[in-house]
């Protein structure tokens, strides 16, 4: 079914400030979902540095956690699809297309967790031996990466769902499943990584298991939710039913350009992590304690992004492109205001982060970690205004768009530029570095040349 016709210019029928205020009710539960995320992920890191072997054990989980992310580009595709045309069909009263989306899309988030268990864990050990692990840094890497791999499916769900809920304006009840999730997995991890409860002390791989225990726990709570009614008009149905090719075929033109991008984007990553254990591995080390500070960090901003793009698709679907530009005017204040507050944090208590991760000062540990982190906060700016274009770009199905700008930012500049700085110049850890918030300015230029071109609300995404 055809998405309503678009008026060139029907006129908005909200004010800026009432879209704002929509979109922080619709952004904070998520910013709730995405820093629980990200601080079971730093309590994991922060328990794993308390154990033996710890600087092994936090390499290895650099590796094995660059990995988990590149297998999950597929689902990440599939979520952008599917709040796409979830957000159309609700912003158009359709219903019964909302329901009909989320079961052709949980039957597809089922065949690719199986997938990537068969897939990852076979190639699990060629592809951290390409970025460089080997040794101590290979069995830790493993014995992080089998366990999420094999239950990915479960990690999936929770995804789709939380996609689906926010695409229909509620965000609220999966705030309060991964506020569940992430209180059993600090239980579950506490237990299994250090040895209490009567538990097992098992390291890295206690992180994995008791990450995979949380993830189940919380899919079925999510799916028996759904299925009493919670959310009215989303219903979860537990039978297969026949893939609705057409429709497939459409999430996957609108999601794989998204999948596409987040390899790019982790292909940034995997390079800077390659170059770094080129020059010294304590610097990959340092890198996995940023990269979990910076995932909080970003998390405001994702959220804001986040949300951004469901009204986006929301107004569009009801026929409103002024509102949908007002939805970006608004996102633009909100993430570059939260995410420049942050970066002046970050620089200023650069020491007093880094050593909650009981990382000492007067270590290389300790001065690359201070390092990224201030590198971290001088970038946060630009980054809130790429991100939020970027939310705009993907509410509105023009996924192509922000491949074509990721792209060619990360691989023909910051690459290069990390290599050349880093190597050529002689500039070592930080060369390497440096390149990564400059190639964010690029990439809010371009995005704010693409909202005044306007090809973005004229994208046909079927309702």
């Amino acid at each position: 079914m055809a998405a309503p016709p678009v008026s060139p210019d029907p006129g908005p029928s909200r004010t800026q400030r009432e879209i704002t205020r929509q979109l922080i009710a619709l952004a904070w539960p998520i910013i709730g979902v995405n820093v629980l995320q990200v601080l079971a992920l730093a309590v994991d890191t922060a328990m794993i540095g308390r154990t033996l072997d710890a600087d092994a054990a936090l390499t290895g989980m650099g590796y094995g956690s660059q990995l988990v992310f590149l297998l999950m580009v597929g689902m990440i595709g599939l979520t952008v699809g599917t709040v796409a045309f979830v957000a159309r069909a609700h912003g158009a009263g359709l219903h019964d297309r909302v329901n009909h989306i989320l079961h052709q899309s949980t039957q597809l988030t089922v065949l690719l967790g199986v997938v990537v268990a068969l897939a990852g864990n076979v190639l699990a050990e060629p592809l951290l031996a390409l970025l460089g692990a080997d040794g101590a840094t290979m069995d830790a890497g493993l014995a992080y990466l089998r366990p999420l791999l094999t239950f990915a499916v479960f990690s999936y769900v929770n995804l789709l769902f939380a996609a689906v809920l926010r695409g229909v304006g509620n965000t609220r009840l999966a705030f309060y499943v991964a506020l569940f999730m992430n209180g059993l997995n600090v239980v579950f991890n506490y237990g299994l990584i250090l040895g209490h409860y009567g538990l097992p002390a098992m390291g890295i791989a206690g992180a994995a298991y008791g990450t995979v225990l949380a993830q189940i726990c919380a899919a079925i709570l999510m799916f028996a939710l759904l299925n009493r009614g919670v959310v009215p008009g989303v219903q979860p149905r537990f039978k297969a039913l026949p893939i609705d090719r057409p429709l497939a075929r459409d999430l996957i033109r609108v999601g794989w350009p998204a999948g596409a991008d987040m390899i790019v984007l982790n292909a940034g990553f995997l390079t800077i992590v390659g170059l770094l254990a080129r020059v010294d591995e304590i610097a990959v080390a340092a890198h996995t304690v940023g990269i979990r500070v910076q995932a909080l960090a970003f998390v405001p901003g994702m959220s804001i992004s986040q949300a951004t793009g469901a009204m986006v698709g929301m107004a569009l679907g009801a026929g409103s492109v002024p509102e949908a530009r007002q939805v970006v005017r608004s996102s633009l204040i909100l993430c570059t205001g939260i995410m420049s507050s942050l970066g002046l944090l970050f620089i200023a208590w650069a020491g007093p982060i880094v050593g909650v991760f009981d990382v000492h000062p007067g270590t290389d540990l300790f001065a690359y970690s201070v390092m990224w982190m201030k590198m971290l906060g001088y970038c946060m700016p630009v980054v809130g205004v790429y991100i939020s274009f970027g939310g705009m770009l993907s509410g509105s199905g023009a996924t192509r768009t922000t491949l074509r700008i990721n792209s060619w930012i990360t691989l023909l500049f910051q690459i290069p530029a990390s290599w050349i700085l880093g190597f050529v110049v002689g500039l070592g850890v930080f060369g390497i570095w440096i390149a990564f918030p400059v190639a964010f300015g690029v990439k809010a230029i371009w995005g704010w040349w693409e909202y005044r071109k306007g090809d973005w609300a004229k994208v046909g995404v079927r309702a």
